[in-house]
């Protein structure tokens, strides 16, 4: 028999992925704490490490190498992942509010989101600079800037950096030495670059030592940086800043590393919060005001010690938070965080040299990059080496019974969960817990169901409006990703695949979904939230949800049966077979979800892929099916486990036609191609690689690189539709004007040759 899943009781929720947060998930994945659950709420999936951005800036590093990859570290420390933006907290309600999806329930809360850019101080601001907090957004920003700079051909290129601490320094000496290596690959004159460096205090770096000063006045003497200490920027206009002092400097492009505070959303929770809008904490890193949240990095601020908001301090923070999380879920005394009086800076001068500064020390060279660098390198494989991390935790499965601190009543519902559970109708998820679940969701109104969630009786009755047709379709599996609301979007999205592939309109679904037992608080907050996501897809489809039935299972499923109507005379109906001779084939989303989650499972997938993955899987194929059939599809079916070729092969047996597959021209999702390569591939694909026998020259493609991918089972993937060659470019365009941006041509149909293998491959 196979084991009981672990019974969730308490709930942890993360909101950053900040440098204290990556410490906590990387201990909790050490050890893990029995009952207990993690949840990571941030708006990135890759976290940058601020020791390493200015060698990234200046080119040293590239993307992955400065970033931690949140997805990965979720997964091996068991956590939940779900990427929002956070708005607010219900504390009352103890629950995190989110922008794009339900509130999330908490038992304990940790905040590491770093600091914001406070701009509103200054006029103009907002409109006309790129500031560098919060960290995780300054990619794209800085990127941005490239290729602004690339495009600048013509007189002199004026950057300015508002900001004159380390920070500041740091960024403009990295940006100087990336720019005046770009200008010469580009072979424009680097004497065009001009940089400022603008300060509000009279001294550079003032929070270091005379020596170390000095030395980066040298420094950016050398280097041409015009200097304006005690200028303070009160306005900014377009391409130009003006000072308190009255003088006006001219900049085409201009960093914010100054004037951080906390979010503004935080001025809506009640906590206490200092004069820059960080939430004061005591010496356990808990929030004064709440002993239920903590918070920890640039966003907290020590009652009892003012610290500067360096990197340094979110990092040794992460043990101490980790700790006292684990200790306050049960109910255990706090330890006390006791922060260093003195730590030493690294500071880069843009090229492969460094400035040590600690206290009155300070000492330079190329030496001092070369450790900086081991420093950082060091710290970043604390995060990514997970093979010998895995080895060391210990599954909570394991470990001791949950020393987790419950009521009487939650101790009795644990008991109850662990234990042998009934089968049969006695599987069924409490009444009342399923009707608070149910009853919270916004499930919309159609005329032609009589009888539905609105009533609810022993069935749902729907009526056929005259002219129309019904037709079914039903679609079950399991969850493969660690957030129910998404997991609920895509079990929908996959569902509705077979209607909108047929040509019909969806009219009713009736769920059937399989939660693991648990805590009544926990179990109905899990079917609220997959069920949410569920209930928007089928919203949006026009779909009213009007019935279903829940049970207790190992693991998280759901499925739907769809109800769809289409005119009785069939006009609209589109089918697998049908496809003509000379038609194209189109593919209406990029392939690849099947290879990718396989690696995802194995710690071997990037959190970018997976998030890309995920938001083609979340994309409906209402409008892609409306745009193939008002273009003249001769055939359509949705893409699902079979693959592309088995759903192929069904397409040309009836249509009685060969067809051809180009494999240069198929859409593949961000990483498919690594994790293939790697021989990673789905527990489905060996079944789906049988289907080679379909293919007319399948030796001479076998090593080819996009080869196994046509056999990659696919969840809510896209729809592949035979269309008569001359409305292709035309259909094409309007699925990319809808938002289908990977749609193309990756194929075409042949007539039906004398070969019993109806499917040939090119280049």
């Amino acid at each position: 028999m196979k084991a009981p899943t672990q019974t969730v009781t308490r709930d942890i929720v993360l909101v950053g992925g900040g440098h204290s947060h990556v410490g906590v998930l990387k201990r909790f994945a050490m050890q893990p704490e029995p009952g207990l659950r993690l949840s990571l709420i941030c708006t990135d999936v890759h976290t940058p490490y601020s020791g390493m951005l200015p060698g990234y800036v200046a080119g040293h590093y590239d993307y992955d190498a400065v970033h931690i990859d949140l997805s990965r570290l979720a997964v091996l420390a068991g956590a939940r992942l779900y990427r929002d933006e956070v708005i607010g907290l219900d504390r009352a309600g103890s629950k995190v509010l989110c922008r794009n999806r339900p509130p999330v329930p908490y038992d304990r809360l940790s905040i590491n989101i770093g600091s914001t850019p406070q701009l509103a101080g200054v006029h103009g601001a907002a409109g006309h600079v790129v500031p560098v907090k919060p960290i995780h957004q300054f990619n794209q920003r800085w990127l941005a800037l490239l290729g602004r700079v690339q495009q600048h051909t013509q007189g002199v290129l004026r950057v300015a950096v508002v900001g004159a601490g380390a920070g500041g320094v740091e960024l403009l000496l990295a940006m100087q030495y990336r720019l005046h290596n770009e200008f010469k690959a580009l072979g424009r004159d680097t004497q065009l670059l001009q940089f400022h460096l603008l300060g509000s205090e009279p001294t550079l770096l003032p929070t270091h030592n005379a020596g170390v000063r000095q030395r980066f006045m040298r420094v950016l003497a050398e280097r041409g940086v015009v200097l304006h200490l005690g200028s303070a920027v009160t306005q900014v206009l377009p391409h130009r800043l003006v000072c308190a002092n009255g003088q006006a400097i001219e900049a085409d492009e201009i960093m914010w590393v100054t004037q951080a505070g906390g979010a503004p959303w935080l001025q809506g929770t009640g906590l206490a919060l200092d004069a820059h809008g960080f939430i004061v904490v005591n010496d356990c890193l808990q929030s004064i005001t709440d002993p239920l949240v903590f918070a920890a990095g640039d966003i907290a601020a020590m009652q009892n010690h003012p610290l500067p908001k360096a990197g340094v301090f979110a990092v040794r923070q992460g043990k101490p938070l980790a700790d006292n999380l684990r200790l306050s879920v049960q109910a255990r005394p706090l330890t006390t965080y006791h922060p260093q009086s003195s730590w030493l800076a690294l500071i880069s001068t843009g090229d492969k040299y460094a400035v040590a500064s600690r206290g009155a020390i300070g000492f330079a060279g190329q030496w001092v990059w070369r450790w900086k660098d081991a420093i950082d390198q060091r710290f970043m494989r604390k995060f990514s080496s997970f093979e010998a991390m895995s080895q060391n935790a210990a599954p909570a499965s394991a470990r001791a019974a949950s020393q987790l601190a419950l009521s009487q009543e939650e101790s009795l519902q644990a008991i109850s969960a662990m234990a042998m559970r009934c089968g049969g109708c006695g599987a069924k998820v409490g009444a009342s817990v399923l009707s608070r679940a149910l009853g919270q969701l916004q499930v919309i109104e159609r005329d032609d169901v009589v009888i539905g969630l609105h009533s609810p009786d022993d069935a749902a009755v729907v009526r056929v409006p005259p002219g129309k047709a019904m037709v079914h379709s039903v679609d079950f599996f399991r969850s493969f990703i660690d957030d129910p609301y998404i997991f609920g979007k895509i079990a929908a999205n996959h569902a509705l695949g077979d209607i909108f592939a047929m040509g019909a309109q969806a009219q009713s679904a009736t769920a059937i979904a399989t939660v693991p037992p648990g805590l009544e608080a926990k179990v109905q907050d899990l079917l609220f939230q997959m069920m949410t996501g569920a209930t928007e897809v089928l919203n949006q489809a026009g779909c009213a949800l009007v019935g279903g039935h829940t049970g207790e299972g190992q693991e998280l499923a759901l499925g739907f049966a769809i109800n769809g109507l289409i005119d009785d005379n069939f006009d609209q109906l589109m089918r697998k077979g049908g496809m003509q001779a000379g038609d194209v084939l189109i593919l209406t989303k990029p392939i690849g979800t099947g290879t990718l989650f396989a690696a995802h499972a194995q710690l071997k997938a990037r959190g970018r892929w997976i998030d890309a993955a995920l938001q083609s899987m979340v994309q409906s194929n209402q409008r892609g099916a409306q745009c193939l059939r008002s273009h003249g599809a001769t055939a359509c079916t949705d893409l699902t486990g079979f693959g592309l070729l088995g759903h192929l092969v069904e397409m040309t047996k009836p249509s009685g036609v060969d067809a051809e597959i180009s494999l240069s021209a198929l859409p593949l999702l961000d990483g498919a191609l690594d994790t293939v390569a790697a021989g990673i591939v789905s527990s489905l694909q060996p079944a789906n690689v049988r289907l080679r026998r379909a293919l007319r020259n399948q030796q001479a493609w076998v090593k080819h690189p996009r080869y196994p991918l046509i056999f990659d089972p696919q969840t809510a993937g896209g729809l592949l539709a035979s269309v008569p060659v001359g409305q292709a470019e035309a259909c094409v365009a309007a699925l990319r004007g809808l938002g289908y941006e990977r749609a193309c041509v990756m194929g075409r149909i042949l007539a039906q040759g004398e070969a019993l293998e109806p499917i040939s491959l090119v280049a």
